[in-house]
C-alpha cells in the first residue's frame, strides 16, 4: 500500500495530532480524508482551550508564549495556515504583524510584600551562585540523570531576582527536573539578558484556542479531515508482525457506544500518550475546582498498558506519581468595568498586552497575573475585560486568605489579588473569577531517567507512533507548542519517509554574542 492510499489516525485532539494531521497533508500528500481524529472532548485543542461560560465569563486553563527566535517547526507549520480573522494573512504573518503593534517591555515584572515594584535590573547572583549554575549548565545529561535542581543550586539561589523570574516565567519549581532546567537555560539563552523585560516574548492576537486551533481546524476540515468528537479510544490492540509491534484495530466509545477501527498494517496510528490538562476540574465564584486524579479520567491508562513489558514506549509513572509535584492552579477573571485594568495600567506602567506577566514574589502562592491585550476573546464585548493569572504554591496557606489556594473558591482568589495589590476590593464588583485545578500540568518536568520518555517512532513499533509532551526529542524543551509540533513533524516524516528537512533547533547558546551578554547579565 502507498503512502497516498494509506489511512491515519491520531488519537486525541490536542496541537500534536492536528499538527500531524497538517503535516501528512502539506508535505505527505495524503488526502484529509484519509486522516481520522478521535478526541474524547467536545472540543479539540488540548491545552490550547478558551471558552465563553454560559453566564458571559470566560475561562481558560493557561496561556502560551511564543517567540521569533525560536519555535521553528511551528512558525514552519503555521507559515501555511490561514487566518480565520485577517483575510490575506497566514497566522504566522498575522502573529508577527500583532507583535509589532504590541511590543513587550515589562516594568513591574516583579511585585515585593509592600506593593512596590522589585528593581530587576539585577540578577541578583553571588558568586557562589555564579559557579554552582555554571557547572550545571556545564553538566552532561547523563551526569544530571533523575537529580532534581535543588541538588545542584544552594538554597540562596532560589531567593534570587533571576530565579522569581525565571521560574514564574516557565512554570518550574525547585524539585522540577534538573535536566529540564538546564534544556531551557540552553535552548532560552538569548532570553537570559532580557528576562526582566519579557522583550523576547510574543503573544497571539487572541488566546490560543481562537488565533491558533480554530485556524488549524478551519485549514483540515477544508481538506477533509474527518474529526469524531466525544469519542475516546479505551484500547490500541496490537500484534507482532514480523518482530514488530503492530497496531492491528482501535477500540473506539462514543455516543453509539464502543466500536473496532480496523487498521492495517500499513496505515499509521498517532497516539497522544499522556496529558498536562488530564483531571483538570474548574471551580467557580462560590466553589473550588473538585479535586480530580487520573482515576477520574483515566486519561493515563492507554499509555500505562501499552508501556507494560516494553521498556522504549516508556514509564508513565515517572511523571503521574505525584500530584503535589506536578499541579498548580490558575485562575480566569471577567472584569465587567475598566477599573481594575485602569489600576493595574497605572501601578505598572504597561498597558495591557504589553508587559507580561506580574509576579508577587513573596506571595505564599507564588501568584502571577498577566493583563491580555483586549479583547482576548474573538465574541468578547468591549466593555468585558479578561485576565488570566496562575500560582505555583497552591497547598500553601494564602497572605489574606487563611486557606490554601486549592481550598479557595474564585471570591477567595480576588481577596488574595486585592489584598497584594493594596487595592481596594470596589475594583471587582462584577468580576468573576474561575479557578481552574490542573494536577498535572508541570508532570512533564519531574524528575526522569533517560528512557522513562519514548522516542517519537520506537524501534520496535511498524506502524504506531507518539505524539506529545511525553516523548524525547534531543535538546529541545517541553511545556512549549513547539515541542508538540516538533514531534508531530518528526514522526510524519519518518513514518512516511519525507525527503524534507525539518527545521534545526536555533542554537543561541552557541551565539558569542549571547554568550557575552548572559556572562555581563549575570554580572549586573
Amino acid at each position: 500500500m502507498s503512502a497516498i492510499n494509506l489511512k491515519a489516525y491520531c488519537l486525541g485532539g490536542g496541537i500534536g495530532s492536528l499538527a500531524a494531521a497538517a503535516f501528512m497533508i502539506r508535505d505527505g500528500g495524503i488526502s484529509g480524508s484519509q486522516i481520522t481524529i478521535f478526541e474524547k472532548l467536545a472540543t479539540l485543542g488540548g491545552a490550547l482551550d478558551g471558552a465563553r461560560l454560559e453566564d458571559g465569563s470566560y475561562s481558560l486553563r493557561g496561556g502560551r508564549m511564543l517567540t521569533t527566535d525560536h519555535y521553528e517547526c511551528f512558525w514552519d507549520l503555521y507559515k501555511d495556515i490561514p487566518s480565520i480573522h485577517n483575510k490575506g494573512m497566514s497566522v504566522k504573518d498575522e502573529t508577527i504583524e500583532f507583535n509589532k503593534k504590541n511590543i513587550a517591555h515589562s516594568q513591574a515584572r516583579l511585585v515585593d510584600r509592600n506593593r512596590h515594584i522589585v528593581d530587576v535590573s539585577t540578577m541578583g547572583f553571588t558568586m557562589h551562585n555564579r559557579m554552582e549554575f555554571v557547572i550545571l549548565l556545564e553538566a552532561s545529561e547523563e551526569k544530571l540523570g533523575e537529580t532534581k535542581i535543588t541538588d545542584w543550586l544552594s538554597p540562596d539561589f532560589f531567593q534570587t531576582n533571576f530565579w522569581y523570574m525565571w521560574q514564574t516565567t516557565f512554570a518550574f519549581e525547585p524539585w522540577h527536573s534538573a535536566v529540564e532546567f538546564k534544556r531551557y537555560l540552553h535552548r532560552f539563552m538569548n532570553e537570559f539578558p532580557r528576562i526582566n523585560t519579557l522583550a523576547g516574548v510574543k503573544r497571539t492576537e487572541y488566546n490560543q484556542y481562537d488565533s491558533l486551533v480554530r485556524p488549524m481546524i478551519a485549514w483540515l476540515k477544508d481538506k477533509g479531515v474527518n474529526f469524531e468528537l466525544a469519542t475516546s479510544v479505551d484500547d490500541i490492540n496490537v500484534a507482532d508482525i514480523d518482530g514488530k509491534v503492530t497496531v492491528t484495530s482501535i477500540t473506539v466509545v462514543g455516543k453509539d457506544g464502543s466500536r473496532q477501527v480496523s487498521v492495517n498494517p500499513n496505515d499509521i496510528v498517532i497516539f497522544q500518550n499522556g496529558s498536562m490538562v488530564d483531571a483538570s476540574s474548574v471551580g467557580s465564584m462560590q466553589s473550588p475546582p473538585v479535586h480530580k486524579t487520573k482515576a477520574d479520567s483515566k486519561g493515563w491508562a492507554l499509555w500505562e498498558k501499552l508501556a507494560k513489558g516494553r521498556p522504549d514506549f516508556g514509564n508513565p509513572a515517572a511523571f503521574n506519581s505525584s500530584i503535589p509535584e506536578s499541579f498548580w492552579e490558575s485562575f480566569t477573571i471577567t472584569f465587567r468595568t475598566p477599573d481594575f485594568f485602569d489600576k493595574m495600567e497605572k501601578m505598572s506602567g504597561n498597558k495591557a498586552g504589553t508587559g507580561g506577566l506580574v509576579t508577587f514574589k513573596d506571595s505564599n502562592w507564588l501568584m502571577s497575573i498577566v493583563l491580555y491585550h483586549q479583547p482576548h476573546f474573538i465574541d468578547q464585548p468591549k466593555d468585558v475585560f479578561v485576565l488570566w493569572g496562575y500560582a505555583l504554591y497552591g497547598n500553601r496557606v494564602g497572605d489574606f486568605v487563611p486557606k490554601t489556594m486549592i481550598e479557595c473558591n474564585g471570591a477567595e482568589i480576588l481577596t488574595e489579588l486585592a489584598g497584594h495589590l493594596n487595592f481596594d476590593k470596589t475594583v471587582f464588583d462584577k468580576a468573576t473569577c474561575i479557578p481552574c485545578r490542573m494536577p498535572y500540568i508541570t508532570s512533564m518536568f519531574m524528575p526522569r531517567a533517560y528512557n522513562d520518555r519514548p522516542k517519537p517512532v520506537p524501534s520496535s513499533t511498524k506502524n504506531l507512533a507518539f505524539v506529545s509532551q511525553f516523548v524525547e526529542i534531543p535538546d529541545d524543551v517541553v511545556f512549549t507548542v513547539e515541542y508538540s509540533v516538533r514531534v508531530a513533524q518528526t514522526v510524519v516524516y519518518q513514518l512516511l519517509n519525507i525527503d524534507r528537512k525539518i527545521p534545526e533547533i536555533t542554537r543561541h547558546d552557541k551565539s558569542p554574542k549571547v554568550l557575552i551578554n548572559s556572562v555581563i547579565k549575570s554580572f549586573t
